[in-house]
């Protein structure tokens, strides 16, 4: 399935057609990255962790029009639901549309090289769960991201009954657990609902962590199980200190607020790790051509260039009302996209993007034009929407030709964009 927007969605809905591009034709669907695991993988958070961690080895060089999509070799005979559920939605924050995994999925379609390979070791799974540990006062356990399974919520309701009978008891429902409407139903009728709220915990219908508005008087660090809740969670949505557990873990930090005591962590864009890029200074001139989109007719922009070859993430990573960039580790952090020709490889992250570039450009705070490597359903049906100049597929990288700061002229004549160099930063 493509990575398509919301706006995509709702003029499929409407309509009841959707473009045959992407990755709905089969010669687009085959793996270009392969991850070898050679770590045991017992924990649904074990899946999590790994699902993340492949977006965050992606390269800037790499060529992958459609997104990461993973072969995984190495992974157990058996996984339970909630281990693919995990590893699925932690792949989605970096845009990874598809996935294999031998044993578990159908055959990945051969390919007679991948853009790049990975092994993924004890040590780096030791190291994600040292990096995500909580430390510091915990406030609040959240579990369901994405909602939580009947499988999720009996276990959390097994670990819960188990400190029950110690005659323990969660204090001020320091635990909730987020379902939709339809598990809520099963897990009341099969009394595990009973169990939880005996226990202290509070079981919510339709909601997720990443859009509850918190009390920050009360609340202040999360922990979760889920490497999705706290990709959201710690982002421009939130700006909330997480931490990363087990469910089991979880579960004991609900029940005992003296297992992790002192001070709470707070979110830091120092420190943070650089994400890959493969940017230099260039020098000289440059143009090429690429495409435009059919919604607009000829226009030309002239303005600054704000560059980067890393993908751009607008929920919760953009601010929505200065456009500022806050990304820890991105080369554009701390940048505003404002009055600027912004030249990206594509959008990542949630498919709620171009609601917020939408947002932006109402006020007054988003780019005059838009060049993407690739084409990208994140971003362009804003820009047609509000007619904002929308360009991609330039013969040569525009990511890595132009830099921050060049004087940039691009026009779309006959279907055909020029992207030119004025002046060089």
């Amino acid at each position: 399935t493509n990575r398509e927007s919301g706006l995509s969605a709702l003029a499929t809905a409407l309509t009841g057609w959707a473009p045959r591009w992407g990755l709905h034709l089969d010669e687009n669907r085959v793996p270009n990255i392969l991850v070898n695991v050679e770590c045991s993988m017992s924990d649904p958070t074990d899946w999590s962790i790994l699902g993340d961690w492949i977006g965050k080895q992606i390269r800037p060089e790499w060529n992958l029009p459609w997104g990461p999509m993973p072969r995984i070799t190495g992974l157990p005979d058996w996984a339970s639901f909630e281990m693919r559920k995990a590893l699925t939605a932690a792949a989605a924050n970096y845009g990874s549309p598809m996935l294999w995994a031998d044993g578990h999925t159908a055959n990945a379609p051969h390919v007679d090289e991948y853009q790049g390979e990975l092994i993924f070791t004890e040590e780096d799974l030791a190291e994600r769960y040292r990096e995500l540990a909580p430390s510091g006062q915990v406030d609040l356990v959240v579990i369901g991201c994405p909602q939580a399974s009947v499988g999720e919520a009996r276990a959390v309701a097994a670990a819960a009954r188990a400190r029950m009978e110690l005659g323990e008891f969660i204090p001020n429902q320091r635990l909730w657990v987020f379902m939709s409407a339809h598990n809520h139903d099963l897990i009341s009728a099969d009394g595990t609902l009973d169990v939880l709220e005996e226990a202290g915990a509070l079981v919510l219908r339709d909601t997720c962590p990443e859009v509850t508005p918190y009390n920050r008087e009360r609340y202040n660090h999360l922990l979760t199980n889920s490497l999705k809740a706290e990709h959201y969670l710690t982002s421009g949505l939130n700006r909330m200190p997480t931490s990363v557990a087990s469910i089991q873990e979880c579960v004991a930090h609900a029940f005992d607020p003296t297992l992790a005591e002192g001070e709470r962590p707070e979110l830091h864009k120092t420190g943070a790790k650089p994400i890959p890029s493969s940017k230099e200074h260039r020098e000289g001139e440059f143009e090429t051509t690429g495409s435009g989109i059919p919604s607009q007719s000829d226009w030309k922009v002239t303005g600054k260039a704000m560059v980067t070859d890393v993908p751009i993430t607008y929920l919760g990573y953009v601010n929505r009302d200065t456009g500022v960039i806050e990304e820890p580790g991105h080369p554009l952090d701390g940048e505003s996209v404002g009055d600027t020709v912004l030249i990206y490889p594509k959008g990542s992250g949630s498919t709620v993007a171009p609601f917020v570039l939408m947002g932006l450009l109402y006020t007054g705070m988003g780019p005059k034009a838009i060049v993407n490597r690739d084409v990208c359903p994140l971003t362009l049906p804003a820009a047609s929407l509000l007619g904002v100049p929308y360009a991609h597929g330039f013969g040569d990288d525009p990511t890595l030709a132009v830099n921050s700061g060049d004087e940039v002229e691009i026009s779309l004549v006959d279907g055909v964009t020029t992207l030119k160099v004025l002046n060089r930063a």
